[in-house]
């Protein structure tokens, strides 16, 4: 039994790191069925939690080496644990961090420590493991986890907390049509840059050419959209922003490639040429300029895209014959 909760344990918590990320990459359906699964597999560890603790008090009583660590991934789980519940049934802000931050944080925090652990304390399958009695027991503790998750979503509606008006993709609603109230958030540690619009220039290449912009000639557009921003820090707003669409930048389109955007601290992202289009660069954000920590003096604005791909401080934007999927999903600058 000892060796089959641990390999439970593992197959929860590769499950729920890998729908985890899903979730974060997607501004439509596919989060949030993502994040059914992966809501899933954490109460699916929770099940296997008494199992665990024996294995845990047995190991205690023996010296061997490598205990402290083992403690520590213990606690990180927990932790990473509690902050998806507490998101998730409506307590997201924590001081300067919210509870989506913190559950992520520990995650990837958890990385190394499990690896350490699978290299310490291998676990190998054996066919027994999956003998009808134990895929039973396995579909049991599904069961269980997928009961348990029906059950505090069924809670927290029929409490009237707050988690019961989360989006599809988990996150609430803070600020719409409010702009002073949206909050500013970078990905990872991107910090805001101090740019002087009177030298700054937008520079737009494509294969065989290329042309600055000046921020009075793209304020002179007024290309407007109503969209939302889902922040993976577990928020969303919707507001009304002006720009230009990205299209209209270049005197000529292809049908393939990517165009670079790329930000004045080295932060970027590709998009498909297909959805210039439906794309803005946006200067203002509910009638007025932007703010620094929003982006001055551009941003992208990418309709049902999470916001890492919004791109801040644009001061780059380049045809490229890369194909858009020629990159990290996830931004690592």
């Amino acid at each position: 039994m000892t060796r089959r909760a641990n390999l439970g344990l593992l197959a929860f918590l590769a499950v729920a790191f890998v729908t985890g990320w899903v979730a974060f990459a997607y501004g439509t359906a596919p989060s949030r069925w993502a994040l059914i699964v992966h809501a899933v597999s954490g109460f699916g560890l929770l099940v296997l939690v008494p199992w665990k603790s024996l294995i845990v008090r047995r190991s205690l009583r023996r010296r061997r080496p490598g205990r402290f660590a083992s403690l520590v991934l213990a606690v990180v789980v927990l932790a990473s644990l509690v902050a998806g519940l507490l998101h998730s049934i409506g307590l997201p802000w924590w001081g300067p961090f919210t509870a989506m931050e913190l559950h992520v944080g520990a995650a990837i925090a958890l990385v190394p420590l499990v690896i350490w652990h699978v290299l310490a304390r291998p676990v190998r399958p054996r066919p027994t493991d999956f003998a009808r009695r134990h895929l039973l027991r396995y579909g049991g503790a599904l069961t269980l986890a997928g009961a348990a998750y029906a059950a505090s979503e069924a809670a927290v509606r029929l409490g009237g907390l707050p988690g019961a008006h989360r989006r599809f993709t988990g996150s609430y609603e803070v600020g719409s049509f409010q702009p002073d109230l949206l909050p500013a958030t970078s990905w990872l540690f991107d910090s805001v840059p101090t740019i002087d619009v009177s030298v700054w220039r937008l520079r737009v290449a494509w294969p065989g050419g290329e042309r600055a912009w000046t921020y009075e000639e793209l304020w002179a557009f007024d290309d407007q959209i109503q969209a939302i921003l889902d922040c993976t820090g577990g928020f969303w707003s919707e507001q009304v922003w002006a720009g230009v669409w990205l299209n209209r930048l270049f005197p000529e389109r292809r049908p393939g490639g990517s165009v670079h955007v790329i930000s004045h601290t080295g932060y970027d992202r590709r998009l498909s040429v297909a959805t210039l289009g439906q794309v803005l660069l946006a200067t203002r954000l509910g009638g007025e300029a932007l703010s620094p920590d929003h982006g001055y003096p551009a941003r992208l604005v990418v309709p049902g895209s999470r916001g890492f791909w919004w791109v801040k401080w644009v001061r780059s934007v380049e045809l490229e014959d890369v194909p858009a999927w020629w990159q990290l999903p996830f931004p690592v600058q």
